[in-house]
């Protein structure tokens, strides 16, 4: 009897059988493969050639990408981190999928249970069995538009991730301008300092990302935009936890105001999550500096943050409407010039102490 009612269900949308976005053939559920995955996620390979990693909570998208990715390049991570998406791998995924009953959910809700997993998919290009549709539709509707053929192998680059690295520390910034004038894998290396351990090396590599992104993206822009979007993907991934998304998204942003200013929405609906809200004044500070226009209707939001009891926030917002001229917000800045709260900021490359009472007398000045 469940089989004929899952079978009506299906004829109905309500269920659907799992099915590869890039060539439309059967998926086999998903298995762990202790050897292949570093978060024990379960991973599965499509006949097309296609990978998937499965998230149960839909919440570790970022994790997922990548692990996928990884298994696509058969473990080898520097493989997985030179690789560029579109240019060299495709991504899609399957919402709603229950890994119990092997089906997409549409509804979410099945037997009573919330479905919330997700199928990660990754095709790395040049697979001899793709077949290569024009745009192959999801079940979360997002459509997979694929390019006529694969790219050639690029050449070996000739700088290493230590090098990067070493470049980033030192805040040698043209060196790395010039490497990214010629090479977009850079973006790769840069992203993953990101995620360092140290605050001023995130700093730097979220400042140098957006400068570098601002000069690829006048040849490639679909992979800035990628970028961006795996930036914001990585803020719900709870493993992620964000580290210098935030900064790095608000650098990119400042430094191609007129192309990636469409993505102040996504960032906007961020800031209703407390943890986020000190490093979104901080990405909102730096777009402000270079295009005050793409925040000023929103002056009146920002005032009453003057008074909020964190010190960051407080200093942030005054740097914030400064760069706005604000001049609504005249009164609420001269009550903080006495402000002898201190707080850290980064700015040319430095991390810096500073009185939130100085922030608000400078930005007084500049309205």
């Amino acid at each position: 009897m469940k089989n004929l009612m899952e079978g009506r269900f299906m004829g109905r949308d309500l269920v659907q059988e799992p099915r590869c976005p890039f060539c439309r053939g059967n998926l086999e559920r998903p298995a762990e493969i202790p050897e292949a995955s570093s978060k024990d996620m379960a991973l599965g390979t499509c006949q097309c050639g296609a990978v998937y990693a499965y998230d149960a909570t839909g919440h570790n998208l970022g994790s997922a990408m990548s692990e996928a990715l990884v298994y696509g390049c058969r473990g080898d991570w520097d493989l997985a981190w030179d690789l560029l998406p579109d240019e060299d791998y495709l991504q899609a995924r399957l919402e709603h999928y229950d890994m119990d009953s092997h089906l997409i959910v549409p509804g979410g809700v099945y037997e009573g249970r919330r479905i919330a997993g997700v199928l990660y998919f990754i095709f790395i290009r040049g697979q001899k069995n793709y077949t290569s549709p024009e745009a192959v539709q999801t079940s979360a509707g997002a459509p997979v538009h694929t390019r006529k053929s694969a790219p050639q192998r690029r050449g070996k680059r000739s700088y290493s991730k230590k090098d990067i690295e070493a470049l980033v520390r030192d805040y040698n910034v043209e060196a790395l301008l010039d490497i990214a004038r010629t090479d977009a894998r850079i973006i790769r290396d840069l992203q993953r300092l990101l995620y360092s351990v140290e605050t001023l090396v995130r700093h730097r590599a979220a400042e140098i990302l957006g400068k570098a992104a601002a000069l690829i993206a006048e040849r490639e822009a679909n992979i800035i935009s990628n970028l961006l979007q795996g930036l914001f993907t990585s803020l719900t991934d709870t493993a992620a936890s964000g580290w210098g998304s935030l900064a790095a998204i608000g650098e990119i942003i400042s430094s191609s105001p007129d192309r990636f200013g469409s993505y102040m929405p996504q960032l906007f609906m961020l800031s209703r999550d407390r943890t986020f809200l000190k490093d979104i004044l901080d990405a909102l500070r730096k777009i402000s500096a270079s295009n005050p226009d793409l925040l000023r209707k929103y002056t009146y939001h920002f005032i009453p943050l003057l008074a909020d009891q964190s010190a960051e926030v407080r200093g942030l917002t005054s740097i914030l409407l400064g760069n706005l001229a604000a001049g609504e917000a005249g009164e609420d800045l001269a009550a903080l010039c006495g402000d002898d709260s201190e707080m850290e900021i980064y700015r040319d490359g430095r991390l810096e102490k500073v009185k939130v009472g100085l922030l608000a007398l400078e930005a007084l000045k500049r309205i």
